[in-house]
């Protein structure tokens, strides 16, 4: 098997700018835990004082760049991942580019004259908020991912991934992805993300979800996709299974829906049916902050998922990963898994 270049993931790279803060702060800047949204106006001035008011940690991140980063290092093995984005062109995109070329990532970057995206990670209690700030990673465009040393990467792959996020700058890009892993019968697979991407992106979203071969989530991304879809359930099991079974492009592969529940257990849907897979648990004075969990477990799932294991070790990969993100701050990682 030719592992180089075999998993491709596309989104937007994003600096996190990381810091535990107090309640006070959220409930100035309107912040609710466990939740991911955009930058508004009134999110501007949060940065600034974020790196004056706490101890602030700079952490390469975006939610598909940390997966692909976790399948790299659960992989180890040089060159097997690569990764598109749009940053700037600044200190922060110096940084990101050193940050994934020591992963062993391979990536192709746009560089775009605007400031390189970042996202302010607020940490209270162990939960994360996740405020993002695109700038120059809401400038990808589809003319950079059709210059051939770019669509070489498309071609060269076999497994994809782009997280819902992506969904908001270029849903071309996407689409182009999308329809060439379908007419080679290649693996794509999306995560739903948050839920303002399930509620306010909900039509590119269903345009995306026939070519999706796997989709992630976590049970409070399920709920509103669930709900702005008129299900009528709040039952995650149930849920699963209807996202698993919504119209798919092609037949030879029937999707499978994984939903995570934070410390409950992992819930698989695939060909009509629901498993409930088991986390390790961790002890609550070992967690240091959940931000990056969702994102290493679908790095690691995707990881087992190359080297061909069946959905129960991915998952239980993933597991692995995640746990290990949550016991250190931002998505980061050891030197070398010691995955059993």
């Amino acid at each position: 098997m030719e592992y180089e270049g075999i998993l491709l993931g596309m989104g937007n790279p994003l600096l996190d700018i990381s810091a535990v803060v107090d309640q006070e702060f959220l409930d100035k800047y309107d912040v609710q835990l466990n939740n991911a949204i955009l930058a508004e106006e009134k999110h501007v001035p949060m940065y600034d004082e974020m790196s004056s008011k706490f101890k602030v940690e700079y952490i390469a991140g975006g939610a598909t760049q940390n997966s692909i980063r976790i399948a790299q290092w659960m992989l180890q093995i040089p060159g097997a991942t690569s990764y598109m984005g749009s940053i700037g062109k600044d200190k922060y995109g110096e940084e990101m580019k050193k940050n994934a070329k020591d992963a062993g990532i391979n990536v192709h970057y746009y560089e775009d004259d605007k400031p390189t995206g970042t996202c302010a990670v607020c940490v209270l209690g162990g939960e994360r908020s996740l405020i993002a700030n695109l700038s120059a990673a809401n400038c990808y465009k589809p003319d950079h991912l059709k210059k051939p040393e770019n669509w070489a990467l498309v071609e060269k792959a076999k497994y994809y991934y782009m997280a819902g996020f992506f969904l908001t700058v270029s849903p071309e890009s996407i689409m182009l992805v999308a329809e060439h892993a379908h007419a080679n019968n290649k693996v794509f697979a999306t995560n739903l993300s948050a839920p303002f991407i399930c509620e306010f992106f909900k039509d590119v979203q269903l345009k995306v979800l026939p070519y999706c071969d796997y989709v992630f989530g976590n049970e409070t991304e399920a709920r509103t996709f669930s709900k702005v879809h008129g299900w009528d359930t709040d039952n995650v099991e149930e849920i699963a299974l209807k996202i698993s079974q919504l119209p798919k492009a092609s037949e030879t592969r029937k999707r499978i829906a994984v939903i995570t529940q934070g410390a409950d257990p992992v819930v698989v849907a695939e060909n009509g049916k629901v498993q409930l897979l088991p986390v390790t648990p961790l002890p609550k004075e070992k967690l240091i902050d959940t931000n990056g969990a969702g994102d290493a477990f679908v790095g690691g799932f995707l990881a087992q998922l190359i080297l061909g294991k069946p959905v129960e070790e991915s998952v239980r990969a993933g597991c692995y990963a995640a746990n290990v993100v949550i016991q250190r701050s931002g998505c980061t990682v050891p030197e070398k898994p010691d995955y059993k």
